[in-house]
């Protein structure tokens, strides 16, 4: 069916493909195909140290190396574009990013706008007029509690060149202040099998101005952004200041806006209404 749509997924920040799983069978029954992709040093890519074991040495775990080293949102957008291409061969294509992934498809889109048909935002960073992380200052991120990840960082990012995470912590708080973060809208259950998903390290590049929006390359790709309402990740007014920014830097091809009734991750548990709403997209 060389017309049809091939969706290609880029995970967010300590996640990778397997978090795609549930959205890749409802969207496989209604009828279409997609990939999700690991990126460098993610998946069966991933470092897990000895020490992220039960019982854990948390000590040992702040100095033992990590394979994400190293890696920068070049080499993230490199993978995305080798999958592109393949996928580019069998028709056209849907890139969908979540979250810290959004910077990804932006660089891949910077850089190969004739592989992307359609690019897509589900609560993912888009930066347009500053840097992802400078975005983090701005009020629009005052609610966000720094807490959520700091209480389980494990070792100094600077001397382990990567971020690490302690996700198998059994202590309340940061377990409480990660659940309200990134899933406030799932159950105990659902969210400790999702943080299980979760790798414990995470590269330290998101771009520089370079990385940004580029109006003459990704700009021209048509686009949609998908409004995840409940998300205190990534709040809804951040998500929508970026939809403006991004809007006024391409007046003539704005987003497409969608909102999902969702917290960060929920869209991906539940994944039905999401599938429903990404499969319209193979039509426009």
């Amino acid at each position: 069916m060389p017309n049809q749509p091939t969706f290609v997924f880029v995970h967010g920040a300590f996640a990778n493909s397997f978090s795609f799983a549930p959205l890749q069978a409802e969207l496989g029954l209604l009828g279409h195909r997609s990939v999700a992709v690991d990126l460098p040093g993610h998946g069966f890519e991933a470092t897990y140290p000895a020490a992220y074991q039960a019982p854990q040495n948390l000590d040992a775990l702040t100095a033992e190396p990590g394979s994400i080293k190293g890696v920068t949102l070049a080499d993230n957008a490199a993978r995305v574009i080798g999958v592109l291409e393949r996928a580019k061969e069998n028709g056209p294509t849907i890139l969908v990013g979540h979250s810290r992934g959004g910077a990804t498809i932006t660089a891949a889109g910077n850089a190969r706008p004739d592989l992307i048909d359609r690019i897509a935002y589900v609560s993912a960073w888009c930066p347009v007029s500053m840097d992802v992380g400078d975005y983090y200052a701005e009020p629009e991120m005052a609610s966000v509690d720094p807490a959520a990840f700091a209480a389980a960082l494990v070792g100094n990012p600077a001397e382990l060149g990567l971020l690490r995470v302690n996700f198998r912590t059994a202590a309340p708080e940061p377990l409480a202040a990660m659940k309200q973060a990134f899933g406030a809208d799932l159950t105990d259950d659902e969210f400790r099998n999702f943080l299980n998903t979760f790798q414990p390290d995470e590269n330290l590049d998101v771009g520089t101005s370079a990385d940004r929006t580029q109006a003459p390359t990704w700009g021209r790709i048509p686009k949609t952004y998908v409004r995840l309402s409940a998300d205190t990740s990534i709040p809804l007014a951040m998500q929508d200041r970026m939809i403006r920014e991004a809007d006024t830097l391409t007046p003539d091809n704005p987003f497409d806006v969608e909102t999902l009734e969702s917290s960060h991750l929920s869209w991906l548990v539940h994944p039905g209404p999401a599938a429903r709403l990404l499969a319209t997209l193979a039509d426009r």
